[in-house]
């Protein structure tokens, strides 16, 4: 009885440390601690997506789809453990879009290893347009870089490569930024432009934090986010 005792003890501060990681997950609206977990909201969805190998734990809260944010702990090991976020289905030809732009205002830290991105998917996960709007540590994007340029309403490095599943452009800016705007259709018809793919089918935009490392626990936190299309 008393090892019963002692180990639901151990299991119950463990739980109560990992909720704690993050004070405002505790008065949040929604919050999880399972790799998948997924509320939607508002016509979006937030996702704590723990999608790679040797993670360590990490809880996802938000209060709405465009304010949201994450306590995570994961190991100062190499790969990418994660990519929480928010997301919002586009479903429509690029052609056929007269606007596709985002806002954002997040509150970053200083030390782990990571991007805030967005991750844009087009014809049906064969194209991943990255838009890393800050990155912090030894983080960096697949593929080449080819150039650098203003698009977009940003100045980014750009890269082109493979994962080995589907098609990788990384527009990489060129100085940390926490909050802005970004016209997503002028990236893509940049894009376009290069032949690197056709008239095709945006399917969603997602935005969150691309986390690598974060030993003994931290915060992100998004302040708003939102994206608008016509």
């Amino acid at each position: 009885m008393i090892k019963m005792m002692r180990a639901l003890i151990v299991a119950m501060v463990a739980v109560l440390t990992v909720s704690l990681g993050s004070g405002i997950a505790l008065a949040a609206t929604w919050s999880s601690s399972d790799r998948w977990g997924t509320w939607s909201n508002g016509g979006y969805t937030v996702r704590n997506n723990v999608w790679g190998s040797g993670y360590g734990p990490q809880t996802v809260w938000a209060n709405s789809y465009s304010n949201w944010g994450v306590w995570a702990n994961h190991p100062n090991t190499g790969g990418i453990k994660s990519y929480p976020h928010s997301e919002r289905q586009v479903n429509r030809r690029l052609s056929s879009l007269g606007s596709l732009s985002s806002s954002f205002n997040v509150s970053y830290p200083n030390s782990g290893a990571y991007t805030t991105a967005y991750d844009i998917w087009a014809d049906n996960n064969a194209y991943e347009i990255m838009l890393w709007m800050n990155k912090v540590g030894p983080v960096g994007p697949i593929g080449s870089r080819l150039t650098t340029i203003s698009v977009g309403g940003h100045t980014w490095d750009v890269h082109r490569g493979s994962n080995g599943s589907n098609a990788v452009f990384s527009f990489v800016r060129t100085s940390n930024t926490g909050s802005g705007s970004v016209d997503i259709r002028a990236v893509m018809n940049w894009i376009r432009g290069q032949g690197w793919f056709g008239d095709v089918t945006v399917g969603s935009v997602q935005f969150g934090y691309e986390i690598t490392s974060s030993s003994g626990g931290l915060n992100f936190n998004t302040n708003s986010y939102s994206v608008s299309f016509g």
